[in-house]
C-alpha cells in the first residue's frame, strides 16, 4: 500500500464517519473519531454487504458508500450496547 492509498483511506474512513454521525444523531468523535468509526465501518460492511448480496459498486464514492453504510451499523450497535 502507497502513501497515496492510505491517505485516501484515511479520507473515505472520516467522510464515511462524518456521514454516519450525522445520520445517527447524538454521535460526533472529532476527527480522529470519525476516521476510526469509518475505517471500522468500511470492514463491517466489507464483511456483511456481499453475504446478504448487495453490491453498491467501484470507486471512491461506492467505498464512501460502502464504508457509512457499514458505520451506521456500527453506530446503531454501539447505541444499542451504550442503552
Amino acid at each position: 500500500m502507497g502513501i497515496e492509498s492510505l491517505i485516501v483511506f484515511l479520507i473515505v474512513g472520516a467522510i464515511a464517519g462524518w456521514l454516519a454521525g450525522l445520520l445517527v444523531k447524538g454521535f460526533g468523535f472529532g476527527l480522529i473519531g470519525n476516521i476510526v468509526v469509518g475505517i471500522v465501518g468500511a470492514f463491517i460492511a466489507g464483511w456483511l454487504l456481499p453475504r446478504l448480496g448487495i453490491a453498491i459498486g467501484g470507486g471512491i464514492i461506492g467505498a464512501i458508500i460502502n464504508a457509512t453504510i457499514g458505520a451506521v451499523i456500527l453506530l446503531v450497535i454501539l447505541r444499542l450496547v451504550k442503552s
